[in-house]
C-alpha cells in the first residue's frame, strides 16, 4: 500500500470516527467538539490537493512507506 492510499484510509477513518462521536443523534455521542476534528481533516485534505503538502504523507514516507508518485514524489 502506498502513501496516497494510506492517507485516504486514515482520513476516512478519522472523519467517520469524529462524526460518530460528535453527532448528537449517535448512540456513542461524546461531544459536539469532535465535529471540529472533522473540519480539520477536511481542510487538510483540501489544502493538500492544491499545495501537495500533507503532514501524514511526509510521516509515512519517513517510516518507509512507498510514495505514491503524486506531486513529484
Amino acid at each position: 500500500m502506498n502513501t496516497e492510499r494510506l492517507v485516504r484510509v486514515v482520513a476516512g477513518f478519522f472523519v467517520l470516527l469524529s462524526v460518530v462521536l460528535g453527532a448528537p443523534a449517535s448512540p456513542v455521542f461524546v461531544s459536539e467538539w469532535f465535529l471540529a476534528f472533522t473540519l480539520f481533516v477536511g481542510f487538510n485534505l483540501l489544502q493538500s490537493g492544491f499545495t501537495c503538502f500533507c503532514p501524514l504523507d511526509r510521516i509515512l514516507l519517513k517510516f518507509g512507506v512507498p510514495g505514491s508518485g503524486a506531486c513529484g514524489r
